[in-house]
């Protein structure tokens, strides 16, 4: 007899403090795809909440922040837009630029959105 219960919603909390963007993102990422849970399957999103606190306190060097450059198409001729990651960070705030990483490490496929909604990033 097979029992076909989902299992219970964790929590996983990393802490940013003093830590570079990209080893954050990563081991949420990670978290977020289910590698960290013993209920991992390929074609499910597992149940996971993952929380990034201190995210105001991440270690980014200046030449990363002028260097970074992120690129979006609106989809009209010449309509190439892009932004340097310490104007994101003014216009935005650094919670999005932490999303904008977390996503680009999440594999593009339909269950996608459902796993990037159960990140949270706390400044």
């Amino acid at each position: 007899m097979t029992s076909n219960t989902k299992p219970a919603p964790s929590t996983y909390v990393i802490d940013a403090t003093d830590r570079t963007l990209g080893r954050v993102a990563s081991e949420a990422a990670s978290a977020l795809l289910g590698k960290k849970s013993v209920h991992f399957a390929k074609n499910q999103a597992i149940p996971v909440m993952v929380t990034i606190n201190n995210a105001s306190k991440l270690h980014i060097t200046e030449r990363r922040a002028k260097g970074k450059v992120y690129t979006h198409y609106t989809g009209y001729p010449g309509g190439l837009r892009e932004m340097r990651m310490d104007v994101m960070i003014d216009k935005k705030g650094i919670a999005d630029v932490v999303k904008k990483t977390v996503d680009g490490m999440i594999p593009r496929n339909k269950l996608r959105k459902p796993r990037m909604k159960n990140l949270i990033v706390n400044a």
